[in-house]
């Protein structure tokens, strides 16, 4: 009797699964998710766990990156099973990002380890009138945070390994979607608040390492260098130097010394920094200015030569000093100061000192991996502090337009293939004869290139063959 009574209990306890199952599958997601969410709960209370709380604003410190970090992290991994999700699309990113929503849950596992995370929000209403819109007591006061669930014996690899982590693949989710930016820094005067040193742009230069008119090795060259570079953070720590690198673009006007700084902030994701040195009232007001840009960036100088005289010093005669020619008080325009703010610039002005320890001072190791680029036309104008090794790193010379360069501009604009055009011969040796630089030869193809590949290419070698009539310096370097 009693082994009947057992199989019938048997038979009961299926006939109720069934049942179960049954009403399952017409339950509507939402309920499958409360109920799924309920038993979790009751679960959870017969097994010991451990909670890490992350705020999304710390009292004493103020916002949390972890708690955006998580969030990003959480928005690219563990939403699958989540019922609901947030989604923002961040300019000029390709896809939509997404985050936990409030009051939610979702599950990522690490090394095997089952993880839960759960979204909160406190609300904090402030005392305010019955008229006030709902604006006023919206959720800009609410305490948001996430609460990540896992059993108490993973508490050590939760905090050691998970946590670090999730902090690493936001940080490379971050540099994929973000949306890079061109600073410039605004004009300052004396007594300015310095709070907001940069105006900002968004950055979306098209020039690339792939279609850059240089010579193929230095391409490559400069390539593997600035890889090389941003892949050694742990080598320059442990030799004790900051993580930066200057490069010193020099050559004609003309040659791509602006575009090859675009196609290296292309090719790093770098924001870039356009520094206007002319608009810069003092040394301290420099420091801050460097103090103020973000890690991952290029921080340019263009014509360093005539933004400041930064010339040798054991080239300067006695009469230059004497009359006092150098670095002159002046406006953030570059012109004279006006009489009633000529003294408070006199007071201090930027200084060769200033500049020197700008590039390579302690300073310039307060910011994190950051590329130092100046531009000139004339080198040979600069003192050789600023050239020296730890300071200019890198000194690239852009010259003329050469065969390499030719083909890559014809490929460029007018969609020459590999196989050329009958005139590229005839092109190339003229080039070789002739000092034209790609951005005149960018020139012509941009004026002909809707009359189509031949016109453009005649009208090139007409100017190459008019320039090699007339008077012409002596060679120069060709890329």
């Amino acid at each position: 009797m009693e082994m009947l009574f057992d199989w019938r209990s048997m038979g009961s306890l299926v006939g109720t699964l069934i049942l179960l199952r049954t009403v399952r599958d017409y339950l509507p997601p939402e309920i499958q998710y409360f109920l799924r969410s309920l038993l979790s709960r009751l679960l959870s209370s017969f097994r010991p766990s451990a909670t890490v709380i992350i705020e999304e604003v710390d009292a004493s410190a103020g916002a949390n990156d972890l708690y955006d970090s998580a969030q990003i992290y959480l928005g690219s991994r563990c939403l699958a099973d989540a019922p609901s999700v947030r989604l923002h699309k961040p300019r000029q990113s390709p896809t939509p990002a997404a985050s936990l929503p409030d009051s939610h849950t979702t599950h990522d596992s690490f090394d095997g380890i089952p993880l839960r995370w759960t979204s909160r929000t406190i609300e904090r209403h402030n005392s305010t009138s019955s008229h006030d819109s709902f604006s006023r007591r919206s959720s800009s006061n609410d305490q948001r945070s996430l609460e990540l669930h896992f059993h108490q014996r993973h508490r050590k690899t939760v905090h050691n390994s998970y946590i670090p982590f999730v902090i690493q693949e936001a940080a490379k989710i971050r540099l994929k979607s973000r949306e890079r930016k061109l600073y410039t820094n605004r004009a300052a005067y004396p007594g300015d608040d310095h709070h907001r040193l940069w105006s900002s742009h968004t950055f979306n230069h098209p020039s690339t390492f792939d279609t850059i008119a240089i010579d193929p090795a230095l391409r490559e060259d400069i390539r593997a260098d600035l890889l090389r570079f941003s892949g050694r953070r742990d080598h320059y720590a442990r030799v004790g130097r900051a993580w930066k690198r200057g490069y010193l673009l020099h050559g004609p006007p003309g040659t791509g010394k602006t575009s090859l700084v675009a196609a290296i902030a292309n090719l790093l994701d770098f924001d870039v920094y356009d520094l206007e040195l002319t608009t810069v009232p003092s040394n301290s007001h420099l420091r801050r200015l460097l103090v103020s840009t973000t890690p991952k960036s290029v921080v340019v100088v263009e014509d360093i030569d005539c933004s400041l005289d930064l010339s040798d010093r054991k080239k300067k005669t006695k009469e230059e000093d004497d009359n006092g020619v150098g670095l002159q008080p002046s406006t953030p325009g570059g012109k004279s100061a006006p009489p009633h703010l000529a003294a408070a610039y006199a007071r201090e002005t930027i200084s060769l000192s200033g500049v020197l320890n700008f590039v390579d001072g302690l300073w310039s190791s307060c910011v994190g991996e950051r590329l130092m680029v100046f531009t000139t036309n004339h080198p040979e104008r600069l003192d050789s502090a600023l050239l020296r090794p730890g300071r200019m790193d890198r000194k690239i010379e852009l010259g003329y337009c050469g065969a390499a360069a030719f083909r890559m501009l014809a490929k460029n604009y007018l969609d020459i293939d590999e196989k050329g055009h009958e005139l590229m011969p005839e092109a190339e040796r003229l080039l070789n004869e002739v000092d034209v630089t790609p951005a005149d030869v960018a020139e012509i193809f941009m004026g002909y290139e809707n009359d189509g590949a031949n016109t453009a290419m005649e009208k090139v070698v007409e100017e190459l063959r008019r320039r090699k009539a007339a008077p012409s310096p002596s060679d120069k370097k060709r890329q």
